[in-house]
Formats: C-alpha cells, structure tokens, sequence
C-alpha cells in the first residue's frame, strides 16, 4: 500500500465514518475508551447475537486517526463470531507493534501499517480496538 492509498482510506473514513450513530435498538454494550493525552474519547456500542458480533456503532470526539481506526474496525468486526474478532483485533495490534501479522486479513486497516512511526498515534490507532477487547473478553 503506498503513502497516497493510505492517506486516501483514513481520510475517507475519517470524513464519512461508518456507523458513527447512537444505537437504534437496545441489547446493546457500551464501554468509553479515551486518550489521557489528548480530546479523544469514544463510546463504542456492540450488540453480540449468539456468538457473533450484530452491530457496532460508535459516537464521541476524536482525531483523524482514531475515528478512522474507529470505522475501518466496525467495518471488518461486524457478522464476525467473538473468536474471529479477537484474532482480527490481534493481527491489528501485531502491526501496530511492529510484529508478524497477515496483511490479508486486515484489509484497509493495513493503512495503519507505519504508525509505529509515530509512538504517539498509535494510542489514536489502538484506542477503538481496546474499548471493543473490553466488550468481548466480558462476553459470556
């Protein structure tokens, strides 16, 4: 992926972000996940039907970077059962450290492979996949 696809899919995400909307409908989880550094804060909204993620949205106020995050993860999270989700929110978090992941799973979220460039965006990446992880390790 080059630098001008890259910053071509946050933007786009980040100016039309997927399901940035309260909940229509109850049976839905809520967790607040927000940067001490910074004005991020998100609340993440995820309803799980037999084992399977149903619907994520989210609202709040945030940078470029988590919203884009934000939005690229809703759209590769939702129709998911728990445990694909997880392996998805661990092949993130592989490329965010710098570690081995499978760009094949990640699709648009690749567009974040060089953020450990920048220690300080990471959290921005990171910040909507640690409020969901929260949601799914409580799930029963």
């Amino acid at each position: 992926m080059d630098i001008e696809q890259k910053r071509k899919i946050i933007m786009e995400h980040y100016s039309n972000p997927k399901n940035r909307k309260l909940p229509d409908k109850e049976g839905y989880e809520k967790v607040n996940t927000a940067n001490s550094s910074c004005v991020d804060n998100l609340d993440i909204y995820v309803k799980i039907t037999d084992n399977r993620i149903e619907d994520i949205t989210f609202m709040g106020e945030a940078c470029a970077i988590s919203i884009s995050s934000t939005s690229i993860m809703i759209n590769n999270l939702i129709g998911k059962t728990i445990s694909e989700a997880q392996e998805f929110i661990t092949q993130f978090e592989n490329m965010v450290e710098e570690s081995f992941y499978d760009k094949k799973l990640l699709g648009d979220a690749n567009a974040y492979f060089d953020i450990a460039s920048q220690g300080h965006r990471k959290t921005c990446a990171l910040l909507p996949y640690i409020g969901i992880k929260k949601i799914l390790e409580n799930y029963k």
